[in-house]
């Protein structure tokens, strides 16, 4: 089929103007202040690693990143928010493993981060930490899968919340060993290391930050990392995957931003959160927190988070998870 000529030359100017507007909306962005948004509450990792990124962009690109806290429905909240939000690069959103686990866990949901976000870039990986109360008769994982056989259903695993990668790495650590143990939700990581340190509890999959203190006190036993490899932070504790091969957790997150957002801003973005994350007063601060900079692409963060929602949909769907 032939065009006229005319025809073919308006569709090539076009053309040439939504490129070059494009790459100006990328070279002028952003001219007004952007929404950050956090679907924890002020204080936490999450939220912390997300200022410190924020005062990095409003340093870089001379417009402050705000950051606003949405606590609810395991992040649900803000994540929708930033889904629904204009595609214009003003509103962005930390997305990570919390999300990837809600996908199969809160099937009502009316979005999908895979489908509705474009992924912007990575921003820290944490381990988790396989802890026991000291009254726990073990010092390593072999010992503790042979006590938990020995003791099916005995132990208490406690978690901070169903559906949480506390619970989920903790189901699939069960589902790996072969054993059986008696989960306990609380809300949040503090009130159970209450119960845990109070001896409640035996046992919990915890943010490395929030027991490494308790280890190191004696005050809990380190049995392993849930890691790929050991964490720099404490370097003397093995990984699970030593033990069980190809076992992996982390707590991961990053930022997304609303599904149509132009390329040429979340490219911007992505180099300059990047640089970030390589700024070594940056990288300090994350190793503090017990976690490591989590640098991706955009194409590469959004095959993160889908191959993430996969493996962690066949931990929900075996262990029969359901949302509270």
């Amino acid at each position: 089929m032939k065009f006229p000529r005319r025809q073919v030359l308006y569709l090539a100017a076009a053309a040439a103007l939504a490129v070059t507007t494009q790459t100006a909306t990328a070279q002028n962005y952003p001219t007004r202040p952007v929404r950050m948004m956090v679907g924890f509450a002020a204080g936490g990792t999450t939220d912390i690693v997300a200022r410190l990124i924020g005062q990095w962009l409003s340093e870089r690109l001379g417009q402050q990143f705000v950051i606003e806290n949405r606590p609810g429905a395991n992040t649900n909240l803000a994540v929708e928010a930033v889904a629904r939000s204009p595609a214009d690069g003003y509103t962005l959103g930390t997305v990570g493993i919390s999300n990837a686990i809600n996908s199969t866990l809160y099937p009502q949901f009316n979005f999908d981060p895979n489908r509705d976000l474009a992924m912007v870039a990575g921003l820290n990986n944490s381990p988790l930490v396989v802890v026991v109360h000291p009254t726990v008769p073990v010092n390593t994982v072999p010992e503790f899968i042979s006590y938990a056989k020995a003791n099916p259903g005995r132990i208490s695993m406690a978690s901070f919340g169903t559906g949480s990668i506390s619970h989920v790495a903790g189901e699939l650590f069960r589902i790996a060993a072969g054993i059986e143990m008696l989960h306990v939700p609380y809300r949040g990581s503090a009130p159970m290391l209450i119960d845990l340190l109070g001896g409640q509890v035996q046992t919990a999959f915890d943010n490395l930050s929030a027991s490494i203190e308790h280890i190191r006190s004696g005050k809990l036993r380190a049995l392993a990392v849930t890691t790929a490899t050991r964490s720099d932070a404490l370097p003397q504790v093995p990984s699970l995957a030593d033990y069980l091969p190809g076992y992996e957790a982390s707590a991961f997150f990053g930022i997304g931003a609303p599904k149509s957002t132009p390329a040429e801003v979340v490219l911007k973005l992505n180099e300059e959160i990047n640089a970030g994350l390589a700024d070594p007063k940056i990288k300090a601060r994350l190793a503090e927190l017990g976690g490591a900079a989590l640098v991706f692409s955009p194409a590469e963060f959004s095959r993160f988070i889908a191959n993430e929602t996969e493996k962690w949909a066949k931990v929900v769907r075996e262990a029969k998870i359901k949302a509270e």
